[in-house]
């Protein structure tokens, strides 16, 4: 019965479709709707979704230079302030990582997704890894979408952008968890990330002094003059524990894939943050201190399962992902404790799809706005 009834049916739309296209070529006005229901389908594939058909757009290739012109006029506080804060109103969703493999072990790419409602806008970054005979091939890229008309807006080099959001989001966590009274600030590194962490926490207290170590500076004049030169606060230091000692707060921003600080080295309680690298489980502390923090990070519901130290910590040392005090939406937010000082407070940050696509469409209104060259 039910064949009988798939066949008229479908023989009945021929026909219909015959007379019709006969009926409207004497009465060109004329129209027939036949899609019964309009609504997509439940399916997810492509074939079961009623694709929408709009006037074709050209979205802006912005390659490196241009992206390298645009950072100083970008608000990249702003941006990312705006941005958490329609993740903790629900304006916003962040999705977890994703890790594709190449086939044949030639490699990999992560991807970095996000949406925000406020913007109008979502989109993706992705990053690929790529076996070579010698050095591996390391890019990103950012696809930028319009939430209203499903349309490409922009596709950019994400390169740059991705230093300067993840050097943001340590400023955010600065500007909210560092004691009011901090005076003394130290960078761990000093390659293109760490001049970017100095450049964006500098503006946030009355530093007294910034003192700035890493081992290559000792072998390098011009780096050496290039991050004395970001601020007349700055001292390079001798020693990692020299650059530590009396810190208020301690940005690492090393490659590092195990512990840079060792105990003994901070000798009061202080504010460390640290960043996210290639190397499986990475860590800039020592796991085992968690237990002894206020550990913040700037998403709880993804990053503890992704921070190597915050795996190991939980694994090795019966620490809880509950225990973390608040994450960046929470404190942007203005409903999360602050650190006490009567212990370290801990940040961790691993970098979240959202800020790629906060960093995105910051560049992508600025050109299209204020400088509408983008090529």
């Amino acid at each position: 019965m039910d064949a009988a009834l798939s066949l008229f049916w479908n023989m009945s739309l021929f026909w219909t479709r015959i007379i019709a296209k006969l009926f409207k070529k004497n009465n060109p006005d004329w129209t027939l709707n036949l899609e019964l229901n309009p609504r997509r389908t439940s399916g997810t594939d492509l074939e079961s979704r009623h694709m929408s058909h709009s006037d074709t757009t050209t979205p802006l290739i912005v390659q490196q230079d241009a992206v390298r012109n645009a950072l100083p006029e970008l608000d990249v506080r702003r941006a990312l302030t705006e941005m958490f804060r329609a993740l903790h109103s629900d304006h916003a969703v962040q999705p977890p990582q994703s890790l594709t493999l190449f086939p044949a072990n030639a490699g990999d790419f992560i991807t970095y997704l996000g949406a925000i409602a406020d913007a109008k806008v979502f989109g993706a970054k992705m990053s690929p890894y790529i076996v070579t005979g010698a050095k591996p091939i390391i890019t990103a890229w950012t696809a930028l979408m319009s939430m209203e008309t499903g349309q490409p807006l922009m596709w950019c080099d994400a390169g740059l952008l991705t230093v300067e959001r993840t050097a943001g989001a340590t400023a955010l966590a600065v500007e909210h968890l560092a004691a009011p009274g901090a005076r003394r600030l130290a960078i761990v590194g000093a390659g293109a990330v760490a001049q970017a962490h100095l450049r964006h926490i500098a503006p946030l207290r009355p530093w007294d002094s910034i003192q700035v170590f890493s081992p290559r500076l000792h072998g390098s004049t011009a780096q050496r003059a290039a991050v004395i030169a970001l601020d007349p606060r700055v001292s390079v230091s001798a020693t990692l524990e020299d650059c530590v000692r009396e810190a208020d707060v301690v940005a690492l921003c090393t490659s590092s894939g195990t512990p840079v600080l060792a105990e003994g080295m901070l000798t009061k309680p202080a504010l460390i943050t640290s960043i996210s690298t290639n190397v499986a489980n990475a860590h800039e502390i020592p796991p085992a201190w968690l237990r002894e923090m206020d550990v913040y990070c700037d998403y709880r519901r993804t990053t503890p399962a992704s921070a190597g130290e915050m795996k190991l910590a939980a694994d090795l040392h019966g620490w809880s992902a509950q225990t973390v005090v608040a994450d960046l939406p929470e404190l942007v937010g203005g409903n999360a404790d602050r650190p006490s000082y009567q212990r370290h407070a801990f940040f961790r940050s691993i970098g979240l799809g959202l800020e790629d696509v906060a960093i995105a469409y910051e560049l992508y209104r600025y050109l299209t706005t204020r400088h509408p060259v983008a090529k």
